[in-house]
C-alpha cells in the first residue's frame, strides 16, 4: 500500500527515469537548427572534435546532446530516417548501461545507432551482439553508409572468417557479430602463442539485441571449445539396444512407493530416474554382452562412465523428440532446434554424452566425444564488459534476474504511436484435435474479412501437423520453421498481405517487421529495371492494399499454445500493432498441451470435464488465463533457480579463469622470463627436497640416496649431494636447500647459455604456455567431474555448494604446482641436437609425413597430429625420454597449438553446451619455437589400421596401446 501511495505521488522509478531523460531530449531538440545548418563536410567534421574534446577529459555523458543531435541529422541525410524522440531516450538508456524494452517495429535498430555513435567517440570500440549471422551482416550494412558519412569504420565477425579479416574488424570503431563468436574468440584469444595473435581489444561497451534471448534463454548454454576425446561409438550402439527392452512407469504413485517399472520421468524437470529393477535389468545386459564383469555393479566408480550412457540413452528416447528438439539434415546429422527462437543451430551438440545417443537413436553416424579445452558462459563473458547494455521487446518480466545477476536495469520505452491491438481472451478445448479446429473457424472468419493471419507455434512438430490440417481445409498458407528458415525473410515481408495466412514457429519475424499490405520495397528489389512510374504504382497498389488491411483490423496473431515463458508469448503477440496500426492477437489452448497438462491446476481441469464441453467447444475465463499465468511464473522462477545455481557454481571456474588468463597474458607481455623460471625453480625443489629432508629435521632423517635418485628421475641429470655432505659436516638442512638450488639454476642456466638468449627466452614462454594450457584442460575436465557429482554431498549433510569451492581451490592450487613442476622438468630435459642429429631428424621428419600422406589418402581422413612428448607420457617414465629441440631451423617442426597438437589441416571442435563445432583456423597460424620430437601420430585414426610409425603392428597394438 506504501508502495503504492508513494508511486500516486511520485510516480514509478520508470516514470521517473523517462522525465529525467525527457530533459535531455530537450536540449537535443533545441540544438536541431544548428546542426541542421552545417553542410555534410562541417557535420562528418563533428565526430573529430568529439574525439578531441573526449582526449581532453570532456566525458562521453557531457558530449551526449551534441552527438546525439549530430547522428540525428546524419541519419535523415544518409538513410531518410529522423529518430523519433522515444528513440532518443532508447539511445539514453543504452549509453547508461541499461536495457531498453520497446515494443516491436519501433525502430530498435536505428535507436541503437545514437548510443553506437556516442560510444565509438572514444576509440575503444563497440560491440553490438545479434542472434544471428543475418542480423549481424544485415545491420551492418544498413548502417555502414551512416557511420561512414560520420567517419566511423564498421566490421562484422562471422565463423570460419580469415584471421586477418577478424582481426581488422575487432579494430573498427563498431564490430557487428553473433553472441557466439564473439564468445569463442574470446576463447580462442586465450589458447593463442604469441600476443599479436589476439583478435579481441579490451571489451570495452557491448550493445546485445533480443537481450533477454542471449542472457536469459542462453544463459545455460556453456562456450566449449575441445579437441576429441576417445571415440566409444561402439558403446552408444550397444547401449542403445537396451532401450526398447525398458518399462517406463506412468503411475506417479508407483515411483514414490518404489515399486516402478524400469524407470520414470519427471517432466517438470525434465529428468529420469531409474528403478532398482531397471539397474538390475541394465547390469545383466552389459554382463551379457561382456561390458560388465559378473561382479560389477554400475555404481562401483569405474563404471560410472558406463551408467552416464545408459541415462543419455534413456533421455534420448524419452525427452528429446524429432522435429521438436532437433531435426535430421540433409546431410543426415543430428541439428538442435532452439526450444525459444526455433531456429536451427547448425554445428551445436549436445554434452555429456546426449547428442550421441541421439545420433545413435536415429541410426546417423556417431561422432566422437570431445574433450574441453577451454569454457565459459555467456553470463560470465558478458559481464566482463566494462559497460553492457540491450535492447528488446520483451525484458521486464525478467527485470528482477537482469538487476541480480548483470546489475542491470530495465527502462520501458514509451511507443511512439499508442498501441491498438486488442489481446483476447484465452480459449481452451479439451483436446487437441478440438484446438486446431477451433483455430481453422478463426482463420476462416478473420481471412474473410480480408485480415492476415500469423499462426505461432511452439515446435516444428506442431507446425507440420497445423500445416496438414489447413491443406485439409483448403486454405492456402505459408509455413515458416526451422526447415523453411532460409525463406525467413521473404515469408514474413509478404505475412501482411490481405487474408495471407502464416504458420510459424518461434522464430517468427526475428529482426524482421510484418507490415500491413505486405512490404513493397521487397517486392522491388524482386524485380529488375524498374522504371520510377512503375515503383509509384507498385507503391500505389501498396497503399490500397495497407487501408484495406486496417480496415480489416490488422494483423490477427493467433496462438496455437502458450510457451512456458511469459516473455515468448509477448513476442509473438508484438507481431502485431506495431507503430499504432490495428491489430489482434488470441490463444488457444487444449488439456493435452504440455503447459496445461503438467502445470495447470486440477481446478481447471475438473472444471472443464464438469462442464460437458464437446471436443470443439472451448471456455474463456478470467480465471483460468491467470491460472496459466501462474504455471508461466512457476516455470519461469524454477529456471531462475537454474541459472542462479549454475552461476553460483561457474563463478568458481570464472575466478580461476581470470587467473589462468591473465597468466597467459603476462607471459605473452614479458620479454624476460628468467626470474620466474629462478623462482620456479626453487618452489619445485623446495617440495621436492622436503619429502626428503624435512623441514626443521636433523641429518639422520634425511633420505638423501633417495633424493639424488628422485632429483635423476624426475630432471634427467646426477647431482652429487652425498659428495657434497662427505666434504662438508657442517652443512645443515638450510644450507643444503639452498646448495642444492643453486646447483639446480647454475645448471639450467648452462644449458640456456648453450641455446643462446633468443632461443631459450623462446624456448621458455613455449614450455611454459603448453604446459598451462595442458593442465588447465585437465583441470577443466576434473570441475566437471567434480560438479556432476557435487550434489551426493547433501546426503551427508554438507553443503555442496561450499564443499565445491573447497574442493575446486585444492584442485586448482593442485594445477599451479604441477604446471610449475612439469616447467622446470621439461627445461631440464631440454637437449640441443648437434647438426648430425638435425639432419637424421629431419630425414625422419620427411619420411614419417610421406607415410602420414599415404595413410590419409587411403582413410580419406584430415591430417592432425599428436606430438608425442615428455608431456604426453607419465611422469613415471621419463627418464629414458627427452625432449629434442632444433635450434638451427633445418629441422623445423609443424606450428603447434595450444592443445600440443600440430596444426596441419586443425578440427578443433567448439561447442556451446551443446558442443559446437568451430574452426580453430585462427589459432592454428600460431608460430612456436622451432622444435621436433621423437615420433607423432595421427590423433584420429583407426584402431585397427596400420600405426603409422612403421613398425608394422597395428596402431591398438603399438604408439595406439593403452
Amino acid at each position: 500500500m506504501l508502495t503504492k501511495a508513494i508511486s500516486a505521488v511520485f510516480g514509478t522509478k520508470n516514470e521517473r527515469e523517462l522525465k529525467r531523460m525527457q530533459r535531455q531530449v530537450d536540449k537535443i531538440n533545441a540544438l536541431e537548427p544548428t546542426i541542421s545548418a552545417l553542410s555534410d563536410d562541417e557535420l562528418r567534421q563533428k565526430t573529430d572534435e568529439f574525439k578531441s574534446r573526449h582526449a581532453n577529459g570532456e566525458s562521453l555523458d557531457k558530449l551526449l546532446p551534441e552527438a546525439f543531435a549530430v547522428c540525428r541529422e546524419a541519419s535523415k541525410r544518409v538513410n531518410g530516417m529522423r529518430h523519433y524522440d522515444v528513440q532518443l531516450i532508447g539511445g539514453m538508456t543504452l549509453h547508461e548501461g541499461k536495457i531498453a524494452e520497446m515494443k516491436t517495429g519501433e525502430g530498435k535498430t536505428l535507436m541503437a545507432t545514437l548510443a553506437m555513435y556516442l560510444n565509438a567517440i572514444s576509440g575503444k570500440g563497440v560491440h553490438v551482439v545479434t542472434v544471428n549471422d543475418y542480423l549481424a551482416g544485415r545491420d551492418a550494412e544498413l548502417n555502414r553508409g551512416l557511420f561512414s558519412f560520420l567517419g566511423l569504420t564498421v566490421g562484422v565477425i562471422y565463423s570460419q572468417q580469415p584471421p586477418h579479416e577478424k582481426f581488422e574488424a575487432y579494430r573498427a570503431d563498431i564490430t557487428y557479430g553473433t553472441n557466439n563468436e564473439y564468445g569463442f574468440d574470446y576463447l580462442r584469444d586465450n589458447m593463442v602463442f604469441s600476443k599479436d595473435e589476439k583478435k579481441q581489444r579490451p571489451l570495452n561497451y557491448c550493445i546485445i539485441d533480443e537481450i533477454d534471448s542471449i542472457l536469459i534463454d542462453e544463459a545455460r548454454t556453456p562456450l566449449i571449445i575441445s579437441g576429441q576425446a576417445e571415440d566409444s561409438a561402439h558403446l552408444y550402439a550397444l547401449i542403445n539396444n537396451i532401450i526398447p527392452r525398458l518399462k517406463k512407469s506412468d503411475n506417479e504413485e508407483d515411483n514414490k512407493n518404489n515399486v516402478a517399472e524400469d524407470f520414470w520421468i519427471d517432466e517438470k524437470n525434465r529428468a529420469i530416474e531409474i528403478s532398482e529393477k531397471g539397474y538390475e535389468k541394465i547390469e545383466k545386459f552389459l554382463i551379457e554382452v561382456g561390458e560388465l564383469g559378473e561382479n560389477e555393479s554400475l555404481y562401483s566408480p569405474a563404471r560410472l562412465p558406463l551408467l552416464a550412457h545408459v541415462q543419455a540413452a534413456i533421455r534420448a528416447h524419452h525427452l528429446f523428440i524429432k522435429n521438436v528438439h532437433y531435426i535430421i539434415s540433409d546431410d543426415n546429422e543430428i541439428v538442435i532446434v532452439d526450444e525459444n527462437t526455433g531456429r536451427t543451430m547448425p554445428g551445436r551438440r549436445w554434452s555429456e554424452g546426449l547428442h550421441q545417443a541421439v545420433e545413435a537413436k536415429e541410426g546417423v553416424e556417431i561422432q566422437a566425444e570431445n574433450q574441453t579445452m577451454a569454457t565459459t558462459t555467456f553470463q560470465n563473458y558478458f559481464r566482463l564488459y566494462d559497460k553492457l547494455s540491450g535492447m528488446t521487446g520483451t525484458a521486464d518480466t525478467e527485470a528482477t534476474e537482469f538487476k541480480s545477476t548483470y546489475d542491470i536495469d530495465v527502462v520501458i520505452i514509451p511507443t511512439h504511436r499508442p498501441i491498438a491491438r486488442v489481446d483476447l481472451n484465452d480459449q481452451i478445448f479439451l483436446s487437441k484435435l478440438g484446438k486446431y479446429q477451433g483455430i481453422i473457424r478463426e482463420i476462416r472468419q478473420i481471412t474473410a474479412k480480408g485480415a492476415p493471419v500469423l499462426v505461432g507455434t511452439a515446435t516444428i512438430e506442431a507446425s507440420e501437423e497445423l500445416s496438414y490440417l489447413l491443406d485439409q481445409a483448403g486454405i492456402k498458407h505459408n509455413v515458416l520453421n526451422a526447415k523453411q528458415h532460409e525463406r525467413e525473410a521473404e515469408i514474413i515481408a509478404q505475412a501482411g498481405r490481405p487474408s495471407a495466412v502464416t504458420i510459424a514457429t518461434n522464430m517468427a519475424g526475428r529482426g524482421t517487421d510484418i507490415i500491413l499490405g505486405g512490404n513493397w520495397q521487397a517486392e522491388i528489389e524482386d524485380l529488375d529495371a524498374l522504371t520510377d512510374a512503375q515503383k509509384s504504382e507498385l507503391q500505389s497498389q501498396w497503399q490500397a492494399r495497407n487501408e484495406a488491411v486496417k480496415a480489416a483490423g490488422g494483423l490477427h496473431i493467433i496462438g496455437s499454445e502458450r510457451h512456458e515463458s511469459r516473455r515468448i508469448d509477448n513476442q509473438l503477440r508484438g507481431r502485431a500493432g506495431r507503430q499504432g496500426d490495428p491489430g489482434q492477437s488470441r490463444f488457444f489452448l487444449s488439456l493435452e498441451d504440455d503447459l496445461m497438462r503438467i502445470f495447470a491446476g486440477d481446478r481447471v481441469v475438473s472444471m472443464m470435464r464438469a462442464m460437458g464441453l464437446k471436443e470443439d467447444e472451448a471456455i474463456e475465463h478470467k480465471m483460468v488465463s491467470r491460472s496459466i499465468e501462474n504455471a508461466q511464473g512457476k516455470v519461469e522462477a524454477r529456471d531462475f533457480d537454474a541459472r542462479k545455481s549454475l552461476l553460483k557454481y561457474d563463478d568458481v571456474a570464472n575466478e580461476q579463469r581470470k587467473v589462468i588468463y591473465g597468466q597467459r597474458d603476462d607471459l605473452l607481455e614479458e620479454v624476460d622470463l628468467q626470474e620466474s623460471i629462478k623462482a620456479m625453480h626453487h618452489e619445485v625443489y623446495n617440495a621436492l627436497i622436503t619429502q626428503f629432508v624435512p623441514e626443521g629435521s636433523i641429518d639422520d632423517q634425511w633420505n638423501i640416496d633417495g633424493l639424488e635418485d628422485e632429483i635423476e628421475d624426475a630432471f634427467g641429470y646426477y647431482m652429487p649431494i652425498n659428495d657434497w655432505l662427505d666434504a662438508d659436516r657442517r652443512l645443515d638442512e638450510e644450507g643444503l636447500r639452498a646448495k642444492i638450488i643453486d646447483f639446480a639454476i647454475a645448471h639450467y642456466q648452462k644449458k640456456r647459455e648453450s641455446m643462446g638468449e633468443q632461443n631459450a627466452a623462446r624456448l621458455e614462454r613455449d614450455f611454459m604456455l603448453r604446459n598451462l594450457d595442458r593442465h588447465w584442460k585437465e583441470h577443466l575436465t576434473q570441475m566437471d567431474q567434480l560438479r556432476k557429482g557435487i550434489h551426493l554431498r547433501s546426503y551427508a549433510q554438507k553443503n555442496p555448494e561450499q564443499e565445491y569451492k573447497r574442493e575446486s581451490f585444492d584442485l586448482f592450487q593442485s594445477m599451479l604446482g604441477a604446471i610449475k613442476s612439469d616447467v622446470v622438468q621439461d627445461l631440464a630435459r631440454v637437449h640441443i641436437a648437434t647438426p648430425e642429429e638435425i639432419a637424421q631428424m629431419e630425414e625422419e621428419r620427411r619420411r614419417q609425413a610421406e607415410m602420414m600422406r599415404l595413410h590419409f589418402e587411403h582413410n580419406d581422413m584430415g591430417l592432425e597430429g599428436e606430438i608425442v612428448t615428455d608431456e604426453s607420457r607419465p611422469r613415471a617414465t621419463q627418464n629414458v625420454q627427452r625432449i629434442t629441440v632444433s635450434l638451427g631451423g633445418v629441422a623445423s617442426m609443424p606450428n603447434l597449438s595450444p592443445n600440443g597438437h600440430v596444426n596441419t589441416n586443425t578440427n578443433t571442435n567448439a561447442n556451446t553446451g551443446t558442443d559446437t563445432n568451430q574452426s580453430m583456423a585462427d589459432v592454428s597460424d600460431t608460430t612456436a619455437p622451432q622444435s621436433i620430437d621423437d615420433v607423432f601420430i595421427p590423433a584420429n585414426i583407426n584402431r585397427n589400421a596400420p600405426c603409422p610409425c612403421g613398425s608394422g603392428l597395428k596402431y591398438k597394438q603399438c604408439h595406439g596401446k593403452i
